[in-house]
C-alpha cells in the first residue's frame, strides 16, 4: 500500500499544539455522548471471546504507543514480523497473537494518520500472504489518542475483520477476552479517556468470569494506562482505585456470594500497559501474598518518557505493595537525556519563532510616542544599565506600559499562559506553582531586557533612526531570532529543572526532544509449565531505511537491528490449587 514516511510528531509546533488541544477538549466534552462502546455492545449481543486454548504452546507479542515516526515504528514492526528472534540463548517465536495495548496512533486519529504512521509501516514490514494458513491475529485496545474522534477510525481499522498486513483482525468491540492454553485468560479493557469502564463492558467481562473461569484460572490483564504509576504521581488520581474495583468485583466476584467462593482462587498474575513510553516493571504483593507483575511497555514508537521520576516503592490502594524491579532506559541514562532540554530551541524551531513573533508584536504596541515626541525605544537607547541606569530603565518602562494597556494585556497573557502550563500533579504542591511563576516572570524580564538591548544597539551604537525601514527590519530580525532563541532557552531550562528536580512535566520535558531510541515490546510464551515474559529492547532504531520495492508494494532495507533482552525472562510458574 502507498503511504508517506512520517517524522516524529513535533509536539511544540504551535499548529500541532492547537489542533491536539482542540481535539482533547472536544473529546473530553463530547466523549460520553459519542461513546460507541454501547452501540457496539448492542450490535453484538453474544458475549463472544476468542479461543486459543487448544494449543499446547502459545506465543504472544505485546506492544504499546506506536504509530508515530517511521523509523521507530517500522523498526519495531520489522522485529515483530520476523519468524523468530534470537535472544538470551533462545529462539523466540513470532507471536501467534499480536496485542496492541493503546495509543496506536499519534497525534490524532485521522485515517490518513493511521495509514501513514501505523498501517503502512506494519503492512510493509509484514505484507499480506493469502497462502499463509497460519496467519497471526492482531487485537487492539484504544488509548486516549485513539479516542479523540470517538473511536470512529479505530473501529474501522480493528473491528471489521480486515487484514493488517499479514495479521488478521478479529475483534468486534474495543475490548476483548482471549482464552489461552492452560487455563489462562487475556482480558483487555477499554478505559476510554478517564479510566471509565462502561456498563456493557462490565457485563461482558462479568459474564465471562462467571461462566468460563475455573478455580485455577490465571489472568493477564491489559489496560491503556499504568494507573499504579499515575496515582503515585498524583495523589488525587483515582484511576487505580477504579481499576482495582474492576478486578475485585468483576474478575474475582467479591461482594457476590454466588461467585465469590468459586472465584476465590483466581489470580491476576500480570498487568500489561503502555501510555508511558518506556519499560518499567513493578512487582506487587497483595494482601494474600500473591505476586502480580505490573509492566509498562510503552516503547512501540513514540517519544521516550523518563524513568528516573519513577518511585522505587508505591502503595497504590488497599495496602498493596509494589516495588520497582527494572527500568529501560536505566535511570542514569534517563537523567542524561533530560539535559537535552537545555538545547530546546534546536528541537523546536517553530516554538522559537512563536516566542519571537509574540515579543515583536508586543514591543510594537509599546512604541506609541508620548506627548513629548519620544518613544519607548528612544528613551531606552539613552539608558546605560551597566553604569547606574537601572532606575531610568524602570522609569521608562513604567511610563510605556502605563500608556499601553494592550501590551500589558499581552504580558499578562504570556505570564498566565506559562503559569497555567505548570504541572501541578506531581505532589510537590506550592513548589510547582513557585517554579511556574518564576518561569513566567523570567520571560517578562527577558522581553523588556531584549527591547533595551536592541534599542541601545540599533539607535545608540549603530546610530539608526527609529522609523527607518532598515532599523525596523533589523529590529524585527533581532527580536524574532535572538529573542526567540533566548526565550526557548528559558523554556528549556524550566523543563530541565522541572523533570530533574521537581520530577514533574515528564511528558512535556520528553516530547520536546522526541528521542527515537530505547524502544521495547514484550514477547510472551505460555506452555504447560509457566508463563514466560521476554522484554525485548533496543537502544537505537534504524534510521537509514530505504525502499527497495515499489511505491505500491514497498519493501525496506536498512542497517541490522541490535536488540537485546532488557532483563532476564520473567517466569511465572503455574500453581495448582489444592
Amino acid at each position: 500500500m502507498k503511504f508517506k514516511k512520517m517524522p516524529m510528531v513535533n509536539w511544540y509546533d504551535p499548529k500541532q499544539l492547537s489542533n491536539t488541544g482542540v481535539k482533547t477538549v472536544l473529546s473530553g466534552v463530547f466523549g460520553n455522548f459519542a461513546d460507541r462502546r454501547e452501540t457496539l455492545a448492542a450490535l453484538s449481543q453474544d458475549v463472544n471471546y476468542f479461543d486459543h486454548s487448544e494449543k499446547e504452546e502459545l506465543w504472544l507479542d505485546f506492544i504499546c504507543d506506536l504509530g508515530d515516526g517511521f523509523n521507530p515504528t517500522y523498526t519495531l514492526a520489522h522485529l515483530l514480523a520476523q519468524e523468530k528472534l534470537e535472544a538470551g540463548g533462545e529462539a523466540l517465536k513470532r507471536g501467534d497473537i499480536l496485542v496492541m495495548g493503546g495509543d496506536e496512533i499519534y497525534p490524532t486519529p485521522e485515517m490518513h494518520e493511521y495509514d501513514n504512521r501505523l498501517k503502512g509501516p506494519y503492512t510493509a514490514a509484514f505484507p499480506k500472504n493469502e497462502e499463509d494458513t497460519q496467519r497471526p491475529e492482531v487485537y487492539a485496545i484504544p488509548g486516549n489518542h485513539d479516542w479523540y474522534d470517538g473511536l470512529s477510525n479505530f473501529l474501522k481499522l480493528f473491528t471489521q475483520k480486515r487484514s493488517f498486513g499479514n495479521w488478521k483482525t478479529k475483534q468486534n468491540r474495543s475490548y476483548f477476552a482471549i482464552k489461552l492454553p492452560h487455563d489462562y485468560w487475556l482480558i483487555a479493557v477499554d478505559i476510554q479517556l478517564q479510566a471509565d469502564i462502561d456498563y456493557p463492558q462490565i457485563c461482558y467481562f462479568r459474564e465471562i468470569a462467571e461462566k468460563e473461569f475455573t478455580e485455577n484460572t490465571k489472568v493477564i490483564l491489559c489496560t491503556a494506562e499504568p494507573s499504579w504509576v499515575l496515582c503515585s504521581f498524583d495523589q488525587k488520581n483515582t484511576a487505580h482505585e477504579r481499576f482495582k474495583f474492576f478486578i475485585d468485583r468483576i474478575l474475582y466476584g467479591k461482594g457476590d456470594e454466588k461467585y465469590e467462593e468459586k472465584n476465590k482462587h483466581i489470580d491476576v498474575t500480570t498487568i500489561l500497559t503502555g501510555d508511558l513510553h518506556h519499560y518499567a516493571r513493578y512487582e506487587e504483593i497483595s494482601k494474600k501474598n500473591s505476586v502480580c507483575q505490573l509492566i509498562t511497555a510503552g516503547g512501540g514508537g513514540a517519544f521516550l518518557h523518563p524513568t528516573h521520576t519513577l518511585k522505587e516503592k508505591i502503595e497504590p490502594v488497599d495496602g498493596y505493595d509494589a516495588t520497582l524491579k527494572k527500568v529501560f532506559p536505566e535511570k542514569e541514562d534517563s537523567i542524561k537525556l533530560s539535559f537535552l532540554n537545555l538545547i530546546f530551541p534546536f528541537y523546536s524551531i517553530t516554538m522559537l519563532l512563536f516566542f519571537g513573533v509574540y515579543h515583536l508584536f508586543t514591543s510594537w504596541i509599546l512604541q506609541t510616542k508620548e506627548l513629548g515626541g519620544t518613544s519607548y525605544m528612544e528613551r531606552l537607547a539613552q539608558v546605560d544599565l551597566f553604569n547606574g541606569g537601572f532606575q531610568d530603565f524602570l522609569s521608562a518602562t513604567s511610563v510605556a506600559i502605563s500608556h499601553n494597556p494592550g501590551a500589558v494585556f499581552l504580558n499578562i497573557l504570556l505570564f498566565l499562559g506559562l503559569l497555567v502550563f505548570t504541572d501541578t500533579k506531581s505532589g510537590n504542591g506550592k513548589w510547582n506553582y513557585i517554579a511556574g511563576a518564576v518561569h513566567g516572570f523570567l520571560h517578562l524580564v527577558n522581553f523588556y531586557l531584549l527591547i533595551w538591548w536592541f534599542s541601545r544597539l540599533n539607535l545608540h551604537h549603530f546610530g539608526l533612526d527609529l522609523d527607518t525601514a532598515k532599523q525596523v527590519l533589523i529590529y524585527s530580525l533581532e527580536m524574532i531570532l535572538v529573542g526567540g532563541i533566548i526565550s526557548g532557552v528559558l523554556f528549556g531550562l524550566y523543563l530541565t529543572f522541572s523533570v530533574l528536580v521537581l520530577k514533574n512535566h515528564i511528558t512535556e520535558a520528553a516530547s520536546s526532544y522526541r528521542w527515537e531510541g530505547y524502544k521495547n515490546f514484550l514477547r510472551i510464551k505460555l506452555d504447560k509449565d509457566a508463563l514466560t515474559i521476554y522484554p525485548i529492547g533496543l537502544k537505537k532504531v534504524v534510521s537509514n531505511w530505504k525502499n527497495v520495492g515499489t511505491e505500491d508494494k514497498p519493501k525496506f532495507e536498512g542497517s541490522p537491528i541490535n536488540y537485546e533482552l532488557i532483563e532476564k525472562p520473567i517466569i511465572i510458574k503455574h500453581e495448582k490449587t489444592l
